[in-house]
């Protein structure tokens, strides 16, 4: 059963904390899904990703070698690399239903946009509210700090 993490970026941008946590999903063996709202934007995610330290195997979806992607960024609900791990950015939403079945579900926002907080709330109780274990992790005091988890059902 999956649980559903939500990092609440404060202090780090999207492109420093993504490849981060990219790293530690696939140190744990998962294929991952990157679900953006924006294809522009998941571009430019894309190009971060190549640019940044270290390498990190990803693509983005509508190539040849789809499947075959460790990391996958798609604006797309199904990603077709079998990723066992989501990663929703910039309001990408994710459905209660989709949780189970995955090892884990991040959902990054960045916390100096209000509607973006908004947003996320929403999530956390569409998603605890279905029964979905979650936990809420914030960067506020400078490292990573889990701040509330719900056991879910």
């Amino acid at each position: 059963m999956g649980a559903v993490y939500f990092y609440h970026l404060t202090r780090s941008p999207l492109e420093a904390t993504l490849p981060m946590l990219l790293g530690k999903a696939l140190g744990a063996g998962w294929r991952v899904a990157v679900r953006g709202t924006d294809a522009e934007r998941l571009d430019w995610l894309d190009e971060k990703l190549w640019l940044g330290d270290g390498f990190l195997p990803h693509g983005r979806a509508g190539g040849e070698f789809d499947a075959d992607q460790p990391v996958l960024l798609t604006t797309e609900a199904s990603a077709p690399n079998a990723a066992s791990c989501v990663m929703a950015v910039d309001g990408a939403v994710v459905a209660p239903e989709e949780v189970a079945p995955l090892d884990r579900v991040c959902i990054l926002f960045d916390g100096n946009e209000g509607d973006a907080v908004e947003a996320a709330r929403d999530q956390w109780r569409t998603l605890t509210g279905a029964g979905c274990a979650a936990q809420y992790w914030s960067q506020e005091g400078g490292s990573w700090a889990k701040k509330a988890e719900s056991e879910g059902s």
